[in-house]
């Protein structure tokens, strides 16, 4: 089956999250200094992500656009407006519930596992990478949604529609992309997402309030930007 692995890390997610919810119960003192642990986590991994890449101006031109064309979409507003209605049918806050969603998308989105893992599903049913992932993203959903609130649960949504995606298209990726591009590209999209999950980070700890959604297109101009950039360089070559 395909879809296994992407299955079960969407259901550790979902698990994960409601486990986390459970432990809402914890002193406010308590959470507020743990989620403050975690936002520095967080920010380290962000600059773990960023420090990998092999073309900075790529991540800083990637970044720019993203962001223009996320603003002009309004994507962190469409994003407040879905939280507000959970909010109505789950209960929480709405702020909560958009944090946890955009946070857990994109740590459980951005990386190579996730497409790395997803591919192995696609081509060869090989579910390893992705039952491994799901163990840590299960035991970190946990951890987010206890702090972070119920909104992490609804990442398992874009996990599952992604990763999906990448397993059941996997063929023609490869046919279209080579293995050094699709690695090239998973570079620097990584590094892109490296910097919004610093953002995230920065918004937890409540030192700087950026509006990350609204960078997300960055992530697709940077996948299109790598071959871009290598077709121009084999032109004037």
């Amino acid at each position: 089956m395909i879809l296994l692995g992407t299955l079960v890390n969407a259901g550790a997610i979902i698990l994960g999250a409601l486990l986390g919810r459970m432990l809402k119960r914890i002193p406010e003192s308590m959470r507020q200094t743990v989620m403050q642990g975690i936002a520095l986590a967080v920010f380290i991994l962000g600059i773990k992500m960023c420090l990998g890449s092999d073309n900075f101006l790529l991540v800083i031109i990637s970044i720019v656009l993203g962001t223009v064309i996320g603003e002009w979409i309004g994507i962190e507003k469409g994003l407040n407006n879905l939280g507000h209605w959970l909010e109505r049918k789950v209960g929480g806050s709405q702020g909560s519930i958009a944090t946890g969603f955009i946070t857990g998308t994109l740590v459980y989105c951005i990386g190579a596992m996730a497409v790395l893992g997803s591919l192995d599903s696609g081509l060869r049913n090989n579910h390893e990478v992705l039952f491994m992932k799901a163990m840590l993203d299960g035991f970190s959903a946990i951890i987010f949604a206890s702090t972070l609130g119920i909104g992490v649960i609804f990442s398992a949504v874009p996990v599952f529609l992604y990763q999906g995606m990448i397993a059941l298209l996997s063929t023609s990726i490869y046919s279209v992309v080579s293995e050094t591009m699709l690695n090239a590209i998973l570079v620097e999209v990584t590094a892109v997402g490296g910097l919004m999950i610093i953002a995230i980070g920065l918004n937890v700890l409540e030192i700087k309030q950026i509006r990350v959604a609204n960078m997300m297109p960055a992530l697709v101009i940077a996948a299109v930007g790598v071959p871009f950039i290598d077709w121009v360089s084999k032109l004037f070559s």
